[in-house]
């Protein structure tokens, strides 16, 4: 009885332990399904902000919108390409953590032309726009680079395995075609054609002709025929379009 009991008190704990288990899961994962939720919002925001400055307020704050607008497009379409063909290529690890170094580089820049919007001194900023330009472009042209880089990988695969196939269904085509190939083949049951002698005359060849007509198998020409049987009418296989025999009996 008491070990009955203790069983019971074990699985009862289990259940308990993975309930909490299941639930602190389930917790995680809203939480982080909120989290990408509320950053999605929050980049589409500003997004949306910069390319309003760009175009509403032209001169440096124009300008530093742009640039901010141009990195944020660059870098993001980089990590989309990248992350979505890691799931096929391993190989693109290697290429995920020069990326993650880079993006310390582009949240460096993207901070402080984000500060520069507040900053008043416009002559300031003027002068150093060439610079944070050229970084920008050092930046960009690096994430453009593990972009197309990782595309052409995909194609290139892609193309590879594309012409695999071509190769394989050539060969199944071919296969399926087999009869092409025998069609010029003799056939090993057709009698050789005699030819005709200079000297033979027609009847002769005619006799040979007629004597040589039966096939290799079939019942000999000077042989009696052979007496069939009448068939009884009522054994004769019938089909559905034909009608019933009549038998003796009837009229």
């Amino acid at each position: 009885m008491e070990a009955a009991v203790a069983v019971f008190g074990l699985l009862f704990v289990l259940f308990v332990l993975a309930g909490v288990f299941v639930t602190v899961k389930a917790v995680k994962a809203a939480k982080a399904g909120v989290d990408r939720t509320v950053a999605q919002a929050r980049r589409t925001v500003e997004d949306t902000t910069l390319r309003a400055r760009q175009f509403a307020q032209p001169g440096v704050v124009g300008e530093l919108a742009q640039l901010r607008l141009s990195l944020r497009t660059s870098m993001r379409a980089t990590q989309e390409a990248l992350h979505s063909g890691s799931s096929e290529d391993a190989s693109l690890s290697e290429a995920i953590g020069l990326f993650e170094r880079l993006s310390v580089h582009g949240h460096e820049l993207d901070d402080e032309l984000k500060r520069l919007e507040r900053e008043p001194d416009r002559a300031t900023i003027a002068a150093r726009l060439p610079e944070f330009r050229e970084r920008l472009e050092r930046i960009t042209h690096s994430a453009e680079s593990l972009r197309w880089a990782a595309r052409d990988r995909a194609r290139k695969f892609a193309d590879d395995d594309l012409a695999s196939l071509s190769d394989q269904i050539d060969v199944e085509s071919g296969a399926l075609r087999h009869w092409t190939r025998a069609e010029g083949a003799e056939d090993p049951l057709r009698e050789p054609v005699q030819e005709r002698r200079p000297g033979q005359g027609q009847g002769q060849g005619a006799g040979q002709t007629s004597a040589g007509s039966g096939n290799s198998w079939g019942p000999d020409s000077e042989d009696p025929p052979a007496i069939t049987a009448a068939q009884d009418p009522r054994t004769q296989p019938s089909y559905p379009w034909q009608k019933a025999p009549r038998t003796e009996g009837t009229t």
